[in-house]
Order: structure tokens, then C-alpha cells, then sequence
């Protein structure tokens, strides 16, 4: 995946088209919420994991030198609002990544993150993408709004997709780790369970695989970010940021702003990849017109001044449960 090129004339125009037939940017999920009863609820067939093989993100003639940069979000209760303005912000985010010159080819994935405890769909991944196939993949999520209750989503599933069911050029030719971010409110559970696996995925794993060993085996192709939003349920939560900054140190990001999610996302990228220090990329923020550069600033502040190390977490205790501030050991850090 990953041909064509984006346009922000076509995402207008789609936009216009919407407005005036009186669809919204989610049609699939209105019309399944709207037409079906809850047990019937099923992913898009272009979300859909089961039977997954891999998402790639692959280099063309047209882009010789893509970056892959994955984007999965929480659609569990409060976070369904998320989709929404990544859909409003998508301009935003590839204005400042291709204009600005924070990387010339990317190739972006979304996903949605929910509990393979209790939700109908706890898990959609998209196709890596360059056009507006992207805002294709990500108008077909349904936002279903379940989750458990227990302060824990299955993002370690999400994890796990991620660490064995997709394959990068950036990585695999030029030794360059992609982007991921994933934005929720809550806690992983301590484990990826061998029978969610198969529920899920449709896939056989001999036994159940620790948060931590996933983590660090996604981390060799990924740089992996955690954003906690304003307006979530847990948002400053100290339980939550604890158990996330033992597993991903500094790359644990709080927003106060959800509208300045997009521009967060593509500050991380200038930053990972060099092309900025924050200074540059709140200037350009502002070069832009956008009014998100005061939250961005207090967002990556931490990250700006460590750009010389990322944390990896220690060994956590493991269980069925969510993990707890207790389970966990000091991070260790190694370069970015």
C-alpha cells in the first residue's frame, strides 16, 4: 500500500460532498449504530484484523523513501470523540509534515483500539497509506463506545498487531524505525492473551506474551508514543501515566487540547526525525495560522529537551488484571 499522493482539494471536495447529501465523515459507523442491534456489530471489511497477514508500508517510484507512521486511538467511551477531530485536522497534520519538510513521503495508518473483554470490535487496523485513501480507512472505523470499566483497554493487543503484522521499508531498507502513536486514556492489561489472539486475530500463539516483551519488540521498528488528551475520562490520571512512562518513558505525551492533536503527531515526527527542534516547530506552527502552539508547547517540552534518549521499561508484573504503578520498575533509556 501507499501509492497516489495527498490533496487537500480532494479531502474539500469530499468534505462539500458530505455536507450537501447530509452524510457524516463516519457514515459506516452511523449506519451500523443507527440500523443494527449491538450484537450484530462488526468491523469494516477494510478494518477488519481477522485473519490479518501484514499492513506494509512499502517504498515506490513515487516514494522512494516512505515513512510509515501508525495512528490507533481509543473509541471506548469518551475517546470516540477522537476520530472526529483527527478527521477535521487530517490538512493539518500533512500540511506540516510535507510543506514544512518534517519527512518528504509518508505513509500513514489508522486504527481503533477498544476491549476484547466485552466490545463487539475491540480492534480495527487500517492500510498504510499516502492519498486520501486515508481518510477513507478512517471515516470506515466504528466508533462503538463500549470498553469495560476497569481503567484498561486492550492496546497491548493493538501492540502486538502492530509488532508482528506489519512490515516497513524505512526499517527494513534504510535501518529507520516508523511512528506510532497511540491515544488513549487508560491502562494496558498486563499480557497479550493467546486466546484473544485467536478471538481477534484469528491467530495461534503458544502462550500468553508479557506487555513488556511486546513493547520491546515493537520498539525495534517503532517509535512509540502514548498521548493522554484533555476531555478523556482519566486525564491526568497518576495511575495511568505511571504504568505508560514505565513502558515508554518520555514518549508518554498529556495534550490539554484535543484540537491540537495532528499538530502534536507531526511535531513528534520533525522532532524524531531532525528536520526541527521545537522552537522551529512551534514557528511553524504559527507560519501556519494554527492556534494549537501553546498546548503543543507544554505537550512535547519533555520530549524536546530528551531527544538524546527514549526510555524502555523494565520487567512488570504480569496477570489478567490491568497493570498497577506497583508492578513496575524504574525505566532505563537508550538513544532515540
Amino acid at each position: 500500500m501507499g501509492s497516489g499522493s495527498w490533496s487537500t482539494n480532494v479531502y474539500d471536495a469530499a468534505a462539500r460532498y458530505r455536507a450537501a447529501s447530509g452524510s457524516g465523515a463516519f457514515a459506516y459507523s452511523d449506519h451500523v449504530t443507527g440500523s443494527s442491534p449491538r450484537s450484530s456489530w462488526a468491523a469494516h471489511p477494510s478494518l477488519d484484523p481477522k485473519n490479518i497477514t501484514l499492513r506494509e508500508s512499502r517504498d515506490s517510484a513515487e516514494h522512494p523513501t516512505s515513512l510509515a507512521i501508525a495512528v490507533l486511538f481509543d473509541v471506548t467511551g469518551s475517546m470516540r470523540t477522537v476520530p472526529q477531530v483527527l478527521q477535521t485536522k487530517l490538512p493539518e497534520l500533512f500540511g506540516l509534515l510535507l510543506r514544512k519538510g518534517y519527512t518528504e513521503h509518508p505513509q500513514v495508518m489508522f486504527g481503533a483500539v477498544g476491549d476484547a473483554t466485552c466490545d463487539r470490535v475491540p480492534l480495527q487496523i487500517g492500510q498504510f497509506e499516502s492519498d486520501n485513501r486515508m481518510d477513507d480507512d478512517l471515516g470506515n472505523i466504528l466508533l462503538e463506545g463500549g470498553g469495560g470499566g476497569q481503567m484498561s483497554e486492550s492496546y497491548e493487543l493493538a501492540l502486538y498487531t502492530m509488532a508482528r503484522h506489519t512490515a516497513l521499508d524505512c526499517h527494513e531498507k534504510r535501518g529507520r524505525r516508523g511512528y506510532l502513536f497511540l491515544i488513549g486514556d487508560e491502562m494496558p492489561y498486563g499480557k497479550v492473551k493467546a486466546r484473544e489472539v485467536w478471538d481477534v486475530l484469528g491467530e495461534r500463539i503458544p502462550q500468553d506474551i508479557p506487555i513488556t516483551d511486546i513493547v520491546a519488540e515493537l520498539q525495534r521498528t517503532y517509535h512509540v508514543h502514548y498521548i493522554l488528551p484533555a476531555g478523556s475520562s482519566y486525564v491526568g490520571n497518576t495511575e495511568v501515566l505511571g504504568i505508560w512512562r514505565k513502558l515508554l518513558g518520555q514518549n508518554v505525551i498529556e495534550l490539554d487540547d484535543l484540537d491540537a492533536v495532528c499538530e502534536t503527531i507531526a511535531l513528534t515526527v520533525g522532532l524524531g526525525e531532525e528536520a526541527i527542534d521545537l522552537a522551529a516547530g512551534l514557528a511553524d506552527l504559527a507560519d501556519v495560522g494554527s492556534a494549537a502552539g501553546d498546548s503543543v508547547s507544554r505537550a512535547l517540552a519533555g520530549l524536546d529537551r530528551g531527544r538524546d534518549g527514549v526510555a524502555r521499561g523494565s520487567a512488570l508484573a504480569v496477570s489478567d488484571a490491568p497493570l498497577t504503578d506497583g508492578d513496575a520498575g524504574p525505566a532505563t533509556t537508550t538513544r532515540l
